[in-house]
This record gives C-alpha cells, sequence and structure tokens, in this order.
C-alpha cells in the first residue's frame, strides 16, 4: 500500500487535490480533524493545551473552544509551533492505526493531508510527498471567502505557516493551483507517475 503525504499551505488547494485523488482509489486521512479530535477527547492533550494557552480554551461541557485556541496557536510562529509539540506525537500515532487499518483492508494507497506534514514528522511515514502550491494573493482571497474571516486574520494564518520555499524544497513533487494551470489536470499528472491510473 502507497502512502501519499500532501501538504501545502492554507489556501492552497489540499482538499480540491484530496477530493481528486479520492476518485482514483486513495483513502483520505485528513490531520487536522485527527487533530480535532485528538483535541478534543485525550486529557493529556487537552490539559497541556489549557496550561499553554489558557484554562479559558475548555469549554463547560469539557470540549475546546477550538476558536479561541487558533486565534492563540497562531497568532505567531512561536505559539503555533507548541501547539504542534503538544498534539502531534497522539495525532501521529492515530494516523499509524486509520494506515494500519485500511492496510489490512486491502486499500491501494493512503493519503495523508496535513499543513504540517513535515514539522510533525508524518513525512516519514510517506513514501511520496506533494505539496500544493499557489501565490500568496491568491490564498488570501481564498481563505477570506472560505473560513468569512478578516484580511489580518488571514494574514496571521498564513504568517504562521512555512513559507513556499519550504514546501518546495521538502516535497517530491509540486502540483499549482493558480492560472494558467488547471488543478484537475496537474492531478490527473500525479495520478499516472504513482500508478494510481494505469497508462
Amino acid at each position: 500500500m502507497m502512502i501519499i503525504g500532501l501538504t501545502g499551505q492554507t489556501g492552497a488547494g489540499k482538499s480540491t487535490v484530496s477530493e481528486i485523488l479520492k476518485k482514483y482509489g486513495c483513502y483520505h486521512i485528513d490531520a487536522d480533524k485527527v487533530a480535532h479530535e485528538v483535541i478534543d477527547s485525550d486529557e493529556n492533550v487537552k490539559n497541556s493545551l489549557a496550561k499553554k494557552f489558557g484554562e479559558d480554551i475548555i469549554n463547560k461541557d469539557g470540549t475546546v473552544n477550538r476558536a479561541l485556541l487558533a486565534s492563540r496557536a497562531f497568532a505567531d510562529s512561536e505559539s503555533t509551533l507548541c501547539l504542534n509539540e503538544i498534539t502531534h506525537p497522539t495525532v501521529n500515532r492515530k494516523i499509524q492505526s486509520i494506515i494500519a487499518k485500511q492496510n489490512e483492508y486491502g486499500v491501494k494507497a493512503v493519503i495523508i493531508d496535513a499543513i504540517a506534514l513535515f514539522e510533525s514528522g508524518e513525512a516519514k511515514l510517506c513514501d511520496f510527498t506533494v505539496a500544493v502550491m499557489a501565490p500568496k494573493e491568491i490564498r488570501l482571497e481564498r481563505i477570506i471567502s472560505r473560513d468569512n474571516i478578516s484580511l489580518s486574520r488571514a494574514e496571521e494564518r498564513i504568517n504562521a505557516q512555512k513559507d513556499e520555499k519550504f514546501f518546495s524544497v521538502n516535497a517530491d513533487y509540486l502540483i499549482n493551483n493558480y492560472e494558467p494551470y488547471n488543478i484537475y489536470e496537474e492531478t490527473e499528472k500525479l495520478a499516472y507517475k504513482l500508478k494510481l491510473i494505469k497508462e
């Protein structure tokens, strides 16, 4: 079973690439969703987050106020690093268990969809890594429209992440998601390269 790491800056278009790859028989693991489950269900992680980012991030029902946590954790790169150090080890273990289960089911390929693919250590689980790329101005427009947030909040999110060079240097393969490129054609080329589509 092939494990494909999919990454890229927020607003680049990872979700679209994931949806296309799923049509070629890939099982999709959204590392963000796994992280949300871990944050809400793992008491050790929850306590560590509250200690670092404030007790008020815990709601009365015991769940985490993710919007409040995000506003603090993505305020600067140091805070983002702290969030990752607290959550990544547990998230990685959960992802590994999902991969093992899909392997038992005979799935031909699994996608680990993660913004922090390289920083988290998740890239070490992968046979092949892909980064989706788009210029900052385009990503800003997409984030503001998608998440209904202000320009300053969108810039905070982008600035808390690695720059484009980091992704282009570390990934095995790049998919461009901006004109004149077509993301469907670009992803199809990748599918042929990985033999997800037979010639």
